[in-house]
């Protein structure tokens, strides 16, 4: 049983394949900058016995799939070692799929990191669609770690992408980010963006007398940005002094944040979470990024407390 009282955690899921190990050095430097535990999860997979007379229970593994189990973590252990040697790290092998077994172990104040999609024995467990599943159910930020040859875009945070919309899951992602900059002393890149509807010449309008639409939305957005940053400065505890640059654009939400985050370290979206189809575990954007982004996104995932 999973202790409810401990200290925050990082979880990670490796499963041997250089997808995992671009996750497992990201979760690596965030735990050393947390101070925080890496928890290391290995998971079998192992399929369910059903019962007459009981409840399902789990295949035990044999002596060899234990040893393979044992290898992959003792390896991610040594690589931990290498890369960020300050990191304290812990492992676990769990029975189940590797996104019920991250969801099991984690808690609200944890991070879990994944990669985008896994290579070994249990690949099809880590493919995007189980990133999403995990990133919409967890109940902690999670973290989706894009691989290049087997490492991170980057494993730093002084670079924060950040889209907002002014909308309830928008503006706690907005919260995160912003305290996650201020933890890292870094910057905060805040993209509001929108697209302009033409039903008419909009030189003929302009000619004609009427405002440009793009004057009206560019103040609106000016206005609904500054509120969103001071309300969510002001949610923190403590003065919080960071850079933040505000990229408006008339353009649509996922390129606008992808563009933004051109040489950013990370990007910080929100879930909706809305029911168990698979298409609306994630908003639309959300998606957009998380299968399109080259460096990591931090998921912050709807609240089970929240309406919908």
């Amino acid at each position: 049983m999973v202790n409810k009282d401990r200290a925050p955690l990082v979880l990670v899921g490796v499963d041997g394949s250089d997808n995992a190990q671009a996750a497992l050095e990201w979760a690596a430097a965030e735990a050393v900058r947390r101070d925080a535990p890496l928890r290391i999860v290995h998971a079998l997979g192992m399929p369910l016995i059903v019962s007459a007379y009981g409840g399902p229970v789990r295949f035990e593994p044999s002596e060899e799939i234990q040893g393979q189990a044992t290898e992959v973590l003792r390896d991610a252990v040594a690589h931990v070692a290498k890369v960020e040697p300050a990191a304290r790290t812990e492992t676990v092998t769990a029975l189940e799929e590797a996104p019920l077994a991250l969801l099991r172990q984690s808690h609200p104040h944890d991070l879990i990191v994944i990669g985008t999609r896994g290579m070994g024995t249990v690949k099809s467990l880590f493919v995007g669609s189980v990133s999403v599943r995990v990133a919409a159910h967890a109940p902690c930020p999670v973290a989706v770690v894009p691989s290049r040859e087997g490492k991170p875009a980057t494993t730093g945070l002084k670079r924060i992408v950040i889209g907002v919309d002014g909308s309830p899951n928008g503006n706690r992602a907005l919260g995160l980010a912003v305290d996650l900059a201020a933890q890292n002393e870094g910057e905060l890149v805040v993209v509001h963006s929108w697209e302009v509807p033409y039903p008419y010449d909009p030189v003929a309008l302009t000619a004609a007398g009427y405002r440009p639409q793009e004057d009206l939305f560019e103040r609106q957005s000016e206005e609904l940005v500054a509120g969103l940053l001071a309300e969510a400065i002001d949610e923190q505890r403590d003065d919080v002094d960071i850079d933040v640059t505000v990229v408006r654009t008339q353009n649509g939400p996922v390129n606008a944040i992808l563009e933004a985050a051109e040489g950013a370290d990370a990007i910080v979206v929100g879930s909706r979470g809305r029911g168990t189809v698979r298409g609306l575990l994630l908003g639309s954007v959300s998606q957009g990024v998380l299968h399109q982004s080259k460096i990591p996104v931090i998921v912050l995932p709807k609240h089970a407390d929240e309406d919908e």
